[in-house]
C-alpha cells in the first residue's frame, strides 16, 4: 500500500506524520495537524498565551483549571520529577528560561542568578486538584516547563485520535521522536525499520537500525543544542540539582518503549547518569529498552533489544 506523509515544521523541529493511503486521507491529515498545532500551543512554555503559561502566570496567585490533557501531563510529569534519583523536574521551568539555550537570545546566567532560581524549582509546590482539575503554582516566579515530556505525549495523543477515526497503522516522526503504530505493510514481516542516529556525527548518521512494532523510539543527546561562550559549550540538558548542564560522558541515550511519553520520561530521569547506572536501571524497567552511546562512541544496548536490531 502506498504511504502519504504531511510535513510542518512545528514546536522547533521537522514533523512528519505518516499513514497508508485510505478514504479521507488528506481531511484526516488535515485534521491531525490542526490537532499537532492545539496541543503545541496548549503546553508551550515558550508562547506566553498558552495554556501553561497562564498557570505559570498565576504562581503564587491562584489555582488555574486546564484542560484534561495538560493537567494529566502536568500530574505525570510531578510524579517522576519526585521520584528518587530522577533528572527530570518539571519546575524547573525558570532555570531553562535563564539560559535560553537553543534560542536567539541564549545567555550564561551567574552563579548567583542559578542560586536563587533554584529555590523556585521544588516539584512539591506543583499542588493539584484532581477533583477540580486545578494546577496552583505556590511561589510567586515559579514556572512548569514540559518540554522533556510535551513531544511524546502529543505523539500518543495522535495516535489515539487517528486509531479513532479508522486508520489501523502508521508513523510519526516529531523531530526525531518516532512512535509507530500497526503493521508497516510496506514491508514483509510488517515491522518499521527505526535509525538510531549517532550522536557523534550529524543527523541521518545512524549506528544501528532496529525494527519495532506499535512502539516509540526516543533519542535525547548532548549534540544539537548547544551553546559556545568564552571556550566553554553548555548543552541544553539541565541537571535540575545544579541548574547547569549535566555532566557527563554520555551523548546519546534513546529509550524504545510503548508509550512515547515513557521514552520522554525515561531519557529525561537517566541522562547525567553513568552508563552503568542507566543500563542497571534499563534492565530492571518492564517493556523499556535503550542504547546508550558514549562521548567517545562506545555503545551499549539492554538485552531485550538484541533481537529487535536489523544485522
Amino acid at each position: 500500500m502506498e504511504l502519504k506523509t504531511r510535513s510542518i515544521k512545528l514546536m522547533g523541529a521537522a514533523i512528519d506524520i505518516t499513514i497508508y493511503n485510505q478514504e479521507d486521507v488528506e481531511l484526516i491529515l488535515d485534521e491531525t495537524i490542526e490537532l499537532l498545532k492545539v496541543y503545541e500551543h496548549r503546553f508551550s512554555a515558550n508562547d506566553d498565551s498558552s495554556e501553561l503559561m497562564v498557570v505559570n502566570h498565576n504562581a503564587g496567585i491562584k489555582p488555574v483549571k486546564v484542560k484534561p490533557e495538560l493537567y494529566e501531563l502536568i500530574k505525570i510529569g510531578k510524579k517522576h520529577s519526585l521520584a528518587n534519583d530522577s533528572l527530570l523536574n518539571i519546575a524547573l521551568g525558570p532555570i531553562v528560561q535563564s539560559w535560553r539555550i537553543g534560542f536567539k537570545d541564549v545567555k550564561v546566567p551567574t552563579d548567583e542568578e542559578i542560586s536563587k532560581l533554584l529555590l523556585l524549582t521544588d516539584p512539591n509546590q506543583i499542588i493539584l486538584n484532581d477533583e477540580e482539575q486545578t494546577v496552583y503554582l505556590t511561589r510567586k516566579g515559579m514556572a512548569i516547563n514540559l518540554g522533556a515530556l510535551a513531544k511524546g505525549y502529543i505523539a500518543d495523543l495522535l495516535v489515539k485520535y487517528l486509531k479513532q477515526r479508522g486508520v489501523n497503522s502508521g508513523l510519526i516522526n516529531l523531530g526525531g521522536n518516532v512512535l509507530t503504530f500497526g503493521n508497516a505493510l510496506h514491508n514483509p514481516d510488517y515491522y518499521w525499520r527505526i535509525g538510531i542516529q549517532d550522536p557523534v556525527l550529524s543527523r541521518g548518521n545512524h549506528i544501528f537500525t532496529i525494527k519495532i512494532k506499535n512502539q516509540s523510539v526516543v533519542t535525547s543527546g548532548i549534540y544539537e543544542r548547544n551553546y559556545t561562550e568564552n571556550g566553554n559549550t553548555y548543552h541544553h540538558i539541565l541537571n535540575p540539582k545544579t541548574g547547569y548542564p549535566v555532566e557527563t560522558n554520555v551523548a546519546g541515550l534513546t529509550i524504545i518503549s510503548k508509550l512515547s511519553v515513557d521514552g520522554e520520561i525515561w531519557t529525561t530521569r537517566l541522562f547525567g547518569k553513568s552508563v552503568e547506572e542507566i543500563m542497571d536501571k534499563l534492565h530492571s524497567l518492564p517493556d523499556i529498552e535503550g542504547v546508550v552511546v558514549t562521548t567517545t562512541g562506545e555503545v551499549y544496548y539492554s538485552d531485550g533489544l538484541e533481537s529487535s536490531i536489523v544485522r
